[in-house]
């Protein structure tokens, strides 16, 4: 009888093991899924510091199409230039919960609270085209501003002349961008140029006009001007035009209103960023390292003299 009873309750405890390893939706099967998100649940925050400018709108782009074609949801919010507003943006995305926030900063300094908060939140920042002052980022996807500045600095000297009196017009202050781009442009035009004026107009066409306006009347023998991007040399250009002076400008960035000028011989240069390209390499790293793939902390994006 024993043994009956004995054999009873091993049967039992078979049947009740075979139905827990089966169960439909248990912890195993959970467990042994998939193994986490694929490209196409990734969510990935852009905060984006203006897309007022044709320069971010390509790179919005570039990095919407890299996104669709990864299958990752992409969430932009436009910062309009208010590094105030972009800590809001960057705090409403993580509240969010997004994957991973791409940071285009506004102010390579303010930006760095909010990179801090995504870092409280764990969730890892990748910076764009302008870096940010602290908090950790996975990596920075971003043209070499330095070299473009030299570049930049070597064509308006092959245009001047060595000595001729130019004018700097810089951008954003404490935006990576205006500091390596006129970093580079002030080793090359250091001891060859006599940069007589430097002056912000904010990366801003109408700035750029009126600050223009304002330098000539003050330098009426400047003979050549280095804007920190396209939208205040074609400022810039306007102010020139409207004096009737003959002054040589190289840009930066080649938007695409700034290339047309280059065909038209109005504006001398303007050094090629590939907007899209930087978009799309920012959303790939993206998915990559959410991928767990490692990533380049620093990426740099290839430049181009258009003249």
């Amino acid at each position: 009888m024993k043994k009956l009873q004995l054999g009873f309750m091993l049967l039992v405890m078979m049947i009740l093991a075979a139905c827990s390893m089966d169960a439909p939706g248990s912890s195993s099967e959970e467990e042994s899924g998939d193994g986490g998100e694929t490209n196409g649940d990734y969510t990935i925050g852009f905060s984006i510091s203006t897309l007022n400018n044709p320069f971010f709108v390509t790179l919005n782009e570039g990095a919407e199409a890299k996104a669709k074609e990864l299958g990752a949801t992409l969430t932009v919010v436009d910062a309009q230039d208010n590094a105030s507003k972009q800590a809001s943006d960057v705090e409403d995305l993580i509240q969010q919960g997004v994957d991973l926030i791409m940071i285009n900063p506004v102010d390579s300094e303010a930006v760095a609270a909010a990179v801090e908060s995504a870092n409280a939140a764990n969730i890892p920042v990748i910076t764009v085209d302008r870096s940010a002052a602290g908090g950790e980022v996975v990596s920075h996807i971003a043209s070499d501003n330095v070299a473009g500045g030299e570049m930049a600095g070597e064509h308006l000297i092959s245009l001047v002349g060595d000595g001729a009196k130019v004018a700097e017009l810089e951008g954003v202050p404490g935006s990576s961008a205006a500091r390596e781009r006129g970093e580079g442009f002030n080793n090359v035009a250091g001891g060859t140029l006599d940069v007589v004026a430097k002056q912000t107009a904010n990366f801003n066409r109408a700035e750029g006009l009126s600050v223009m306006e304002n330098l000539l009347q003050a330098n009426p023998d400047i003979t050549g001007v280095f804007a920190h991007n396209d939208e205040m040399a074609l400022g810039a250009l306007e102010a020139i035009e409207a004096s009737g002076k003959d002054i040589a400008v190289v840009g930066f960035d080649a938007t695409d209103d700034a290339v047309k000028a280059v065909e038209d011989g109005r504006l001398d240069g303007t050094v090629a960023q590939k907007p899209a390209m930087i978009g799309e390499m920012a959303v790939e790293a993206a998915v990559q390292s959410l991928g767990g793939e490692e990533v380049e902390a620093s990426i740099p994006v290839e430049l181009e003299l258009i003249k």
